[in-house]
């Protein structure tokens, strides 16, 4: 596979603190895929829930398939994720505490063409946090400059 899928949710670095990832297998339909491999998916609004130790992503919005005909899939639908009980415990016992969140960062499409997601354990940052953050960018970005002249 040559195609080089990889589609960020860019908001989640900026609003939390990654503290753990793991990297997931997803359960789609055949319209969904050939929409993820066109590029056609939105993670920036989903997030993951768990539910009778199972860990499902909701609000990953993956658009319908331009070619297909009436056996297209819906775009909103809730997906399962595909992880180890153990993770899923881990996952769980970390989830439960208060200010931990389960985020969706990444959706790939790995080596074997296998459409995969990377989640992490994230804690919320403060107000103060996203400044320090906002001036790490801009530092960057100025020594990126002045590298270019």
């Amino acid at each position: 596979m040559n195609s080089k899928v990889s589609i960020k949710n860019r908001k989640a670095s900026f609003e939390y603190e990654f503290i753990q990832k793991y990297t997931a297998g997803i359960i789609l339909v055949g319209t969904e895929i050939k929409s993820i491999r066109a590029n056609k998916a939105s993670i920036s609004d989903a997030y993951c829930v768990i539910i009778d130790s199972e860990v499902i992503i909701k609000n990953l919005h993956i658009s319908e398939y331009k070619y297909a005909s009436f056996s297209n899939h819906e775009p909103k639908r809730e997906r399962k994720l595909l992880l180890n009980k153990q993770e899923i415990n881990k996952i769980k016992s970390r989830v439960q505490e208060k200010g931990f969140a389960l985020v969706p960062i990444r959706l790939f499409i790995n080596d074997k063409g296998i459409a995969k997601l990377e989640i992490a354990v994230a804690k919320g940052k403060k107000i103060y946090d996203k400044r320090e953050s906002i001036k790490e960018k801009d530092i960057k970005r100025n020594i990126e400059r002045e590298k270019i002249i």
